[in-house]
């Protein structure tokens, strides 16, 4: 029980990780100063949040320094890796120190690699103490990350309001003092012996119990965390925030508490025939099984056969015959069943990889590129004072997308839907979002474009970890996750090399509000042209995405009925 309870507090040392390390969702709250006081035009400032971004793409150097140091070394090395460069980010916006654009462009990339490994530790803590029911465990402490913003925002308002540099201050000190909170039970990390069924049908429960304190969380953030008051009631607000983040810590009460909870609330879940099973360990070693087994008979009519030694079935139509281009991208050359592995090789020789890169290149990173922008964009429509309601908004709505992530594993048995089915829909916020930016630059249209995007973008950070592990292989989902991320520095360069071209041009040389150190664009036009690019470049997403799950529902359907086999 001991061991349990501590495998609990490791949870809740993941989420107080990762709701204090998002610290690259603020950038827009502290990105108007830190541009006036290096003199930089818009393109400039886009290639700093750029930069953060960009550390994406050194995250492999987490992985690579947890083999030879142990993981509570490698989380100070993030939260030191923070401090250092968001600390002279900070000096350098106080007016302290002067440094050259190149160094500032190095402490943003810096900073965006701290954020990787911290992410990275939060995995690995997941994986390790949670191996039956992961997935949960990794979408429940991802969506925390989704709240950072609205939490600095909180921070900043309750310590002072009136001051932006405060969040690289914030962002500096946070995280490190987060991790020597979390140093405990990290080193106290039980070393856990394989659950039995009952005991998974308990994780089953706190699980569900960490996702309502969740969804609570969250709503309390989106009423309060925009909320423009400072002094003692800003004060209450921030420490309801910290209360709610330290509730999960009565866990191992509840853990206690376990049996009335399964009279009681799941037992109403597990009626006869309802099906409602968070994790089955029947489930469990379902992909072996499956990959050990001879496929079933194709419907082109092709067989699958295993004496070809390859682990790489690939399922293959017989070549169309004047059945149109739509019938050869959808036919050819389709998943055979899900968690088949995938090495970096052939994965990018498949087409549905690529067809899913498209869609979050089209979809999640241009949420994230809009938030990188949103300070500039609130700036333009006159809306400077709603900025931080604005960061509110979409980490809230981010938080509540992740969350919603993890509903094909709830609703599963009353609704089986394909997980790429569930991402194509997660996109058609984002078009409609836009296109509301693009026709209106009123406050009303820009706050509900805010929280499309945020949500449509949440879910698809949360989801793709699942995606990728289903969809390439589980055991190669390191690699090949990282692979798939690589189009946000991508997207991040290209998306915000468009909208600084955008902006730059549309500067009135005598508008009202430019300085004499950089320019500033003030007016509907100035981002008019961008949220239409960025709207057509959100359909194309949405067409990849509804391919994808055209071609890879027939696998999703054989896994449901071999799933449903097992357990029938």
């Amino acid at each position: 029980m001991a061991g349990q309870s501590r495998k609990w507090m490791i949870l809740v040392a993941t989420i107080w990780i990762q709701a204090f390390t998002g610290t690259n969702f603020d950038f827009s709250a502290y990105s108007s100063d830190l541009k006036s006081v290096l003199g930089i035009s818009q393109l400039q400032l886009n290639y700093l949040a750029t930069a953060s971004d960009l550390g994406k793409v050194f995250g492999w150097s987490s992985g690579l320094a947890l083999i030879y140091m142990p993981l509570w070394v490698v989380l100070f090395m993030a939260a030191f890796m923070g401090f250092f460069s968001y600390g002279l980010q900070w000096l350098v916006i106080r007016n302290v120190i002067s440094l050259p654009y190149i160094l500032v462009f190095l402490l943003c990339l810096l900073a965006g690699c701290s954020i990787c490994w911290f992410n990275t530790v939060c995995f690995v803590l997941c994986i390790r103490n949670f191996p039956a029911s992961r997935a949960l465990a990794l979408s429940l402490t991802v969506s925390f990350n989704g709240v950072s913003a609205a939490l600095y925002t909180l921070a900043g308002n309750a310590i002072n309001s009136s001051s932006s540099s405060l969040y690289l201050l914030l962002n500096a000190l946070v995280p490190l003092i987060t991790s020597l909170a979390a140093l405990i039970p990290i080193l106290r990390q039980p070393s856990l012996d394989p659950l039995p069924p009952d005991g998974v049908k308990r994780d089953s429960i706190n699980f569900l119990i960490l996702n309502f304190i969740a969804v609570f969380t969250g709503v309390y953030l989106l009423l309060f965390g925009s909320n423009s008051s400072a002094g003692p009631t800003a004060r209450l607000f921030f420490g309801g925030a910290l209360f709610l983040l330290a509730f999960p810590l009565f866990i191992p009460g509840i853990i206690y508490a376990r049996d009335w909870f399964r009279r009681t609330i799941h037992s109403s879940f597990r009626l006869e025939g309802s099906g409602f099973i968070l994790i089955d360990v029947d489930d469990l070693e379902l992909h072996k099984e499956l990959l050990s087994r001879e496929a079933s008979s194709h419907e082109n009519g092709h067989l699958l056969s295993e004496n070809n030694g390859s682990r790489h079935s690939i399922s293959r139509q017989k070549s169309a015959e004047s059945d149109g281009f739509c019938e050869t991208v959808i036919g050819k050359d389709k998943l055979a069943m899900l968690g088949e592995e995938h090495s970096a090789k052939l994965l990018v020789r498949r087409l549905d990889f690529w067809l899913y890169y498209i869609a979050y290149f089209c979809g999640g990173t241009i949420g994230l590129v809009y938030s990188n922008n949103l300070g500039q964009i609130a700036q333009s429509l006159g809306q400077s004072s709603s900025t931080t309601t604005l960061l509110t908004l979409y980490s809230s709505f981010s938080f509540f997308g992740r969350l919603l992530s993890a509903a094909p594993d709830y609703i599963r048995a009353k609704m089986y839907f394909a997980r790429t089915g569930w991402l194509a829909i997660a996109l058609l916020p984002t078009p409609v979002a836009l296109c509301l930016l693009a026709v209106s630059g009123k406050s009303m249209a820009l706050h509900a474009g805010t929280a499309l995007i945020g949500l449509s973008s949440g879910f698809i950070f949360a989801a793709a970890v699942s995606i990728t592990s289903e969809l390439f292989g589980p055991n190669s989902v390191g690699v090949n996750h990282n692979i798939l991320i690589t189009n946000i520095p991508i997207g991040s360069l290209v998306y915000g090399l468009l909208a600084a071209i955008v902006y730059d041009a549309n500067v009135r040389p005598n508008a009202k509000g430019i300085s004499t150190d950089s320019v500033v664009c003030m007016g509907r036009q100035c981002y008019f042209l961008t949220f239409l690019w960025w709207g057509c470049l959100s359909v194309l997403g949405l067409v990849c995405s509804v391919l994808l799950f055209l071609r890879t529902r027939p696998a999703y359907d054989r896994f449901e009925r071999s799933r449903l086999t097992q357990l029938y």
